[in-house]
């Protein structure tokens, strides 16, 4: 007789209905009961390998002893594999298990997590800013980007906050920690002459469609590259934006947007209109803008990227992000005279506060002149120049606008 199965390579057992299933435990939930899987085949053995082929490719989490002396790191992986990774996107996880494995569990993963202080976090953000980076070392040097910095710090205090909330902790050691500032980065828009010598070299590159689009609507890379055929009503013009690609593991993704804002519908101009029905006739895909190579895939964001500056290098454009583009759109639509709620519904912005803030240098040049207009109208005057000194003494006139 077979002895029993040591734990954790799962169990093996013949069915009613004559086929063999293997179960295995793959993880923990938050009340500490067992996850399983399991596999189903027509033999035993054949069911063994399945078995085995399942458990290589799950990372199996073991139950934890919430305590509030357990360790930071065991900490760190508890919440994040039980609250935090089942409410996030593939690529959200990707960055988080990096400031996770990567950085906070080296850097005070070993201290109890009652014990962890405010001075620790705060000595090990400083390292991490001076001496943190992991890759890319020679080039960039071995300091961590600010923005890096302030993202491990946030993914830590979360991660803190629960344990707070669980009464682990009485209180939260990453909150009041000093972090760089927060920069913005440095916003470029293409001047109207630069969009038109833009435009010109991306009709010879063979690109024009997808770059004109995105100056007539604004929309992120991703949402752009989404695109299908059947989002769009050539009868009346209405786009629909409900989807973007973005690259998890050398994979594309397509998923919804990160925000109910971001699922939107516009209108495009007629004349974009008619350029689609005639750009539609030769893309043999259901991808408004589908790879060349694979037209079941969409192209990937980063040759879009990469052709960008090519483009912009050879119609003699300063160099922008794809992003800026957006940028240019919504700059462009403001100074024509579109009023702020309408573009945030445009663009997909959370709300009209988000958009004053993106774009305060705008907003604030239209408020200067609005204010110079109201001003003159109301006084509907402006003073003349004292005429020459006569012996009659003269009157100081003011003659309507």
């Amino acid at each position: 007789m077979a002895g029993k199965r040591k734990k954790g390579e799962g169990t093996v057992r013949l069915r009613k209905d004559g086929r063999w299933e293997g179960r295995v435990v793959v993880g923990y939930d938050e009340a500490g009961k067992p996850k399983t899987k399991n596999v189903l085949a027509k033999t035993k053995k054949e069911c063994i390998a399945k078995l085995e082929a399942l458990k290589s490719t799950c990372q199996v989490v073991g139950p934890v002893q919430v305590r509030s002396d357990m360790l930071v790191r065991d900490w760190l992986d508890y919440w994040y594999q039980n609250y935090s990774k089942p409410r996030l996107r593939p690529s959200t996880q990707l960055n988080y298990e990096s400031w996770i494995y990567h950085h906070l569990i080296p850097g005070v993963g070993e201290i109890p997590l009652n014990q962890l202080t405010q001075a620790e976090l705060q000595q090990f953000f400083r390292r991490m800013k001076e001496s943190g980076r992991k890759a890319n070392v020679e080039r960039r040097g071995p300091g961590m980007a600010d923005r890096s910095v302030r993202s491990c710090h946030a993914v830590c205090q979360m991660a803190l906050d629960k344990a707070v909330e669980e009464k682990l902790i009485h209180y939260n050691p990453a909150v009041g920690c000093k972090l760089p500032p927060m920069k913005g980065k440095e916003m470029k828009i293409l001047t109207q002459e630069e969009i038109q010598r833009f435009l010109i070299q991306a009709k010879a590159e063979g690109m024009y469609e997808l770059f004109l689009l995105e100056l007539t609507t604004g929309m992120r890379r991703g949402e752009l590259l989404a695109l299908r055929w059947d989002d769009l009503d050539f009868a009346t013009g209405k786009l629909r934006i409900d989807k973007q690609v973005y690259p998890v593991g050398g994979k594309l993704i397509i998923s919804e947007p990160k925000t109910k804002a971001a699922n939107r519908t516009i209108i495009l101009p007629p004349a974009m209109v008619e350029l689609l029905v005639e750009y539609k006739k030769g893309v043999f895909s259901d991808l408004m803008f589908p790879s060349r190579t694979k037209p079941e895939q969409p192209i990937d964001p980063g040759y879009v990227r990469r052709r960008l500056q090519v483009i912009l290098e050879r119609a003699g454009c300063k160099r922008v992000r794809f992003h800026d583009l957006r940028h240019t759109f919504a700059t462009l639509s403001l100074e024509n005279g579109m009023d702020v709620k309408t573009l945030s519904t445009i663009i997909g912005h959370v709300s009209s506060a988000t958009t004053l803030n993106t774009y305060t240098h705008i907003t604030d040049e239209m408020r200067r002149k609005a204010a110079l207009s109201i001003d003159l109208g109301i006084a509907k005057a402006e003073v003349q120049p004292m005429p020459e000194q006569t012996d009659e003494p003269q009157k100081q006139d003011f003659v309507p606008i």
